[in-house]
């Protein structure tokens, strides 16, 4: 019998870079979803305290998606392309600054403003953070560890964010969750700088300025009719935006086919694993985050719950989400069977959860949460694998940035729809019924598309 070699060890110096592109990835990928989920629990008092109508309260809760579907890609090109260092390393000191103006704010709009810039650092923050993980590991059981540990953060980040500004609220003022967020983005900028080393693609590109443009202002005028549709979707105004989005998106595919150095290659979408990346993210948004997201709202007013009683059920599933995550990071699952284990677990969680606003279970409602929490930790580590393993070595961040915007899209389409279910049934708890089984269609529906993909990669 022969006996293979043992495996070197890592260098120290080595050893410790790894370790510190992993600590300090995850940092900040757990301070952008802390400081997404933030105001969920505070809304009524940063609305009194800016002034805000029931638009601007929209806006609140919204402005920094818009900031991070609109750039996240171009963010990740620009990490893969220029340097993932410097990339996040302006994510983080603009974080930092976006937060001082958002607690310092003393209007809606300023705030609003403040909170697009906070998304379009954040994005800039996750695409290269991943990127740079994926870099620092390479392909097998490591970085599937790493990633996975990197996606655990989301459900960890917003876990603890609505319960920090809950807290703080009750020390002082919904403001002072931004002083403090802003002050570790600035200890991570700091920490950034000492101890990340730059990395970038071999043969990096030249700026797509007209995909760029497409692509972003396409985006904007998406999220901001999802945003104003809450209001009236047959205004003029929302039907316009509408139409603008589709124009811009078609114009961002037609560039991008035209280009020579495309900032999204649309050969990519051949890939089954890469396919199974965007649209299992999308499907997530759909599935999981838009629903549970209103399901907040739902039962403050259905059921009377308090801003922390709310805070306190959403944590059921986000906490388990992390620990999901991390653990799925130790099975050898290929991750296309794990994305789709992940989906259908989440599927079944949401059927568990019909009959919700009409009579409030804990019990019933905590075991569907903590399966919601299941699948969604093992379709998080599934994504965050796939999106650097989908896309050709050296594109990591570009792969991250493309899974996070179909994430975030999908998670705007999903409350937008959840709000439109729920307002047009002849009952709250109706709607709400509806809005769950569709949730489970659409979960479903992923998982048997990500095992029906056929894979002709490794990676998937």
């Amino acid at each position: 019998m022969t006996l293979s070699p043992p495996r070197a060890a890592l260098p120290p110096a080595d050893q410790a870079h790894r370790s510190a592109t992993l600590l300090v990835g995850c940092a900040a990928t757990l301070l952008v979803l802390m400081n997404y989920s933030a105001p969920a629990t505070t809304l009524p008092q940063t609305a009194a305290g800016l002034g805000a109508g029931p638009t601007g309260q929209v806006w609140i809760l919204n402005g920094i998606a818009l900031g991070l579907a609109a750039t996240l890609l171009t963010a990740g090109t620009l990490a893969d392309d220029h340097g993932r260092k410097r990339v996040f390393l302006i994510g983080s000191a603009a974080l930092a600054a976006a937060s001082v103006v958002c607690a310092a704010a003393g209007g809606t709009l300023v705030f609003v403003l403040a909170r697009i810039v906070q998304g379009g650092a954040s994005a800039a923050m996750l695409s290269a953070s991943l990127g740079m993980i994926a870099h620092a590991f390479p392909p097998g059981a490591p970085r599937v560890r790493a990633t996975a540990a990197w996606g655990a953060m989301i459900g960890a980040g917003l876990t603890a964010g609505p319960p920090l500004s809950a807290v703080l609220a009750q020390w002082g003022s919904w403001r002072l969750v931004y002083w403090v967020l802003g002050g570790v983005a600035a200890l991570l900028t700091l920490a950034g700088v000492l101890r990340l080393r730059e990395s970038r693609a071999e043969t990096p590109r030249r700026m797509d300025v007209p995909g760029v443009l497409a692509l972003g202002l396409g985006l904007t005028a998406l999220l901001t009719a999802l945003t104003q549709g809450r209001a009236g979707w047959a205004s003029v105004s929302v039907v316009a935006l509408f139409a603008a989005a589709a124009v811009l998106l078609a114009a961002f595919v037609a560039i991008e086919a035209r280009s020579r150095a495309p900032m999204l290659d649309l050969s990519l979408f051949r890939r089954p694993p890469f396919l199974a990346s965007i649209g299992g993210a999308l499907v997530t948004g759909l599935a999981v985050i838009g629903p549970l997201t209103y399901l907040a709202t739902i039962v403050q007013v259905a059921h009377g719950f308090a801003p922390l009683e709310a805070a306190g059920m959403t944590a059921i599933w986000t906490s388990v989400s992390a620990v999901s995550s991390i653990v799925a990071g130790r099975t050898r699952l290929p991750g296309r069977a794990q994305l789709a284990a992940g989906l259908a677990v989440g599927a079944a969680g949401d059927l568990g959860l019909l009959g919700t606003a009409s009579h409030w279970s804990w019990g019933r409602a905590s075991a569907a949460l903590v399966l919601i929490g299941i699948g969604s930790g093992l379709a998080n580590a599934a994504l965050a694998r796939l999106s650097v393993e989908s896309v050709p070595a050296g594109r990591a961040a570009m792969g991250s940035g493309a899974n996070n915007t179909a994430r975030y899209i999908g998670g705007s389409v999903g409350v937008a729809v959840a709000v439109a279910v729920v307002g047009a049934a002849r009952t709250a708890a109706a709607g709400t019924d509806v809005m769950f089984v569709a949730a489970a269609v659409v979960a479903a529906l992923g998982a048997v598309l990500a095992l029906a993909l056929r894979d002709r990669t490794a990676g998937g």
